[in-house]
């Protein structure tokens, strides 16, 4: 019996390219290895050769460079159902790192077994050709978020990014999730410093397009949140609006622990 996180990629990867009924049985008969990481491991360090890609089945993971001098550029965030290293896979070396974001499950494939299943299964082949394409479209609006985006912009580019992107793979709903970065992540992510990323989420709460309560974050006005961040569906190759549509989040009901004082989200 196939894991249905197996069948959920599967299905995934079907949204990039149609597959044949051949093609969907020779991914659902990878040799695959289940392996639990606890956040901060390591999938790919960069300067090794590849041994095997992973598919994502549970929590996130994130892809970075870092500089000579220590400082980290993070680079993209993975959800559940994506491949986490085919760029490399066809590569000699890995020329970035993969690490886990959150406690995650993967699914690891050997190189040479998904490198025969693309030989053989084209159907196949062009569906994780289009996956990495709309990889190389997330990097490069994310470079032009860090390059040429004010602050506020690239905090709010970013959070209406997420809310698409698990709403597609039904990790959410109602454009409420769960932030799986801290803001140390999330400055490496736009450029920023810890203390910006704070303010610049206190701002965008003020201004009423998100609630907030820790990484508890709801989206109160969708077509605000994208005006400030520049947002256009287009680099998530989805149907302008999104998955389904983008409808606003209701002002949240946080619930609250014994003993907790009531507070407004944010504050």
């Amino acid at each position: 019996m196939v894991p249905q996180d197996i069948e959920r990629a599967v299905r995934r990867l079907e949204t990039r390219a149609p597959l044949t009924a051949e093609g969907h049985a020779a991914v659902l008969a990878l040799p695959f290895t289940y392996r639990t990481l606890e956040p901060a491991a390591y999938l790919v360090r960069e300067g090794e050769p590849p041994s095997h890609c992973a598919l994502l089945l549970t929590g996130f993971a994130y892809r970075h460079k870092v500089t000579g001098d220590g400082a980290r550029q993070i680079l993209s965030v993975h959800m559940p159902g994506e491949f986490l290293d085919l760029q490399n896979s066809f590569l000699g070396v890995a020329d970035h790192n993969v690490q886990a974001l959150t406690r995650i499950e993967v699914a690891a494939i050997p190189i040479p077994a998904l490198r025969a299943l693309v030989t053989e299964h084209p159907d196949v082949g062009r569906a994780m050709w289009i996956d990495t394409l709309i990889d190389a479209a997330i990097f490069r609006e994310w470079m032009v978020n860090v390059g040429r985006r004010d602050s506020l912009s690239r905090v709010a580019h970013l959070l209406c990014e997420f809310a698409l992107r698990l709403e597609e793979g039904g990790l959410t709903g109602q454009y409420r999730y769960e932030l799986p970065m801290t803001q140390e992540q999330l400055a490496d992510a736009t450029g920023l410093t810890p203390v910006h990323i704070n303010r610049v989420l206190k701002e965008l709460s003020r201004l009423g397009v998100i609630d907030r309560n820790k990484r508890a974050v709801a989206i109160a006005d969708w077509d605000g949140l994208r005006t400030i961040g520049d947002f256009s569906t287009r680099y998530l190759h989805y149907e302008e609006g999104g998955p389904g549509g983008i409808r606003p989040a209701p002002p949240p009901a946080w619930p609250e622990r014994p003993g907790d004082v009531p507070q407004r989200p944010g504050n």
